[in-house]
């Protein structure tokens, strides 16, 4: 059987390495999970099996592990499907249906989802041979991520899978209706920017080269105004070289689009969400929600305080707050109050942190921080409503500013030409 080499972190935040020997790198994340243990790498040991069949043996079932991986990579359940299969999963048991049958029921409903479908038949499978649930869930940790898999796993040792189970619906439909809030209140900013770009190409490319045309008629090469002759030289642009303009603005979007996925980009979009006015409330409230509310329900679950941080750290999107976690953690890890590390972070407001600190106290800490994210998430819907209402007068008066400037650039000439035959 090969052997796979680990570098990885226990419940209590000290950093673990050694080697597993499993039929898979799958199995052996499983087993390094049972185990408590957090895998931050896994790669396969060089040294040799100890006989060639079960190295050939060795060799097929990692082929079969990558398939696997393969099938979820090329479109496997989204965000609602799995949130829908939690509820179902979660009502079912509640019912007092067992694990393995609950399963069966669930992969029967997939047969316009072949993928969810071939996805759930494995983790059948490996429940019928014993395994547990959440072993089968790590087999798949682009569809299934960290906080899904260590919340089901502290369910399972704790008995209580139902009710992590109903946790973990609540969550995601939570934050799918959180998303899908923001993603419909930014459709009519949206609208306006295309119509503003489609309203000035149209001019650029059709109105102003007819009324160059007119100029040169009347004026006869006399000198223009200065705005109008910035105007015609962009249409000229626009008109005589299209396919460069085009190329710009679409090399524009993708050398930010590039530029945001390296460390350096990823750290000043970051910086930008926190104190550009517009959104800055939405980003910072947001993220603030997104981890109490995970940290609430991971603790609530019976997940470790420092694997729950490690996991709610591994959510986040935004660098300053996963750095702010990350120090939480270190001060934690060190026997230091949570709350008062909190209060050292700036991203954090004095608010969070003393409600934490209640929670510690009291030792209703997981209730707290579910209390605190339910109060921010009505921050979110009014943060969200009050981005839309200043970004849409911003981008109707830059519309009127930017259309009124070519106009005026336009009618300068024709004032002058009106003198001239008045004369």
């Amino acid at each position: 059987m090969p052997a796979f080499n680990y570098v990885a972190v226990d419940q209590n935040g000290s950093p673990s390495n050694g080697s597993v020997e499993a039929e898979s790198q799958e199995q052996a994340l499983a087993l390094l999970g049972q185990r408590g243990l957090m895998v931050s790498e896994i790669s396969p040991s060089q040294e040799a099996p100890t006989t060639g069949k079960s190295g050939g043996g060795a060799t097929k079932k990692k082929k079969k592990g990558k398939k696997g991986l393969n099938i979820e990579i090329g479109g496997g359940p989204n965000s609602e499907d799995i949130s829908i299969f939690t509820r179902q999963m979660a009502t079912l048991v509640q019912a007092g249906l067992p694990l393995l049958r609950s399963l069966e029921v669930m992969t029967k409903q997939q047969e316009k989802k072949p993928k969810f479908k071939e996805m759930l038949e494995k983790i059948s499978e490996k429940v019928s041979s014993g395994g547990n649930l959440s072993d089968g869930l790590a087999t798949y940790p682009k569809t299934f991520d960290n906080l899904y898999v260590n919340m089901v796993r502290a369910g399972e040792a704790g008995g209580v899978l139902e009710l992590v189970l109903d946790r973990l619906s609540q969550f995601q439909e939570k934050s799918i209706r959180t998303i899908k809030k923001v993603k419909s209140a930014m459709i009519y900013p949206s609208v306006i920017m295309f119509v503003a770009v489609v309203i000035v190409t149209l001019l650029m490319m059709v109105v102003v080269p007819q009324f160059e045309a007119i100029f040169q008629q009347m004026l006869r090469g006399a000198p223009l105004p200065g705005p109008t002759q910035i105007v015609i030289n962009i249409s000229e642009l626009f008109s005589g070289h299209p396919i460069l303009v085009l190329g710009g603005m679409g090399g524009t979007v993708f050398g930010l689009f590039m530029f945001r996925k390296t460390k350096k980009g990823s750290r000043v979009f970051d910086w930008l969400g926190l104190h550009v006015p517009a959104i800055r409330d939405v980003i910072s409230k947001s993220n603030i929600s997104r981890i109490t509310r995970t940290f609430g329900t991971l603790l609530s679950s019976g997940v470790p305080i420092l694997q729950a941080l490690q996991i709610t750290r591994d959510t986040l999107n935004n660098s300053y707050f996963a750095e702010a976690i990350n120090n939480i953690h270190d001060s934690v890890r060190d026997g230091e109050a949570m709350a008062t590390q909190m209060e050292r972070e700036d991203v954090f407001p004095t608010m969070v942190s003393s409600m934490v600190e209640i929670g510690e106290e009291t030792g209703e800490l997981p209730a707290m921080l579910t209390r605190i994210a339910d109060n921010y998430d009505e921050d979110v819907d009014n943060a969200v409503a009050g981005m839309v209402s200043l970004i849409e007068p911003v981008m109707i008066v830059f519309l009127a500013v930017v259309v009124g400037f070519i106009v005026i650039a336009l009618f300068l000439p024709i004032v002058k030409i009106i003198e001239t035959i008045g004369k």
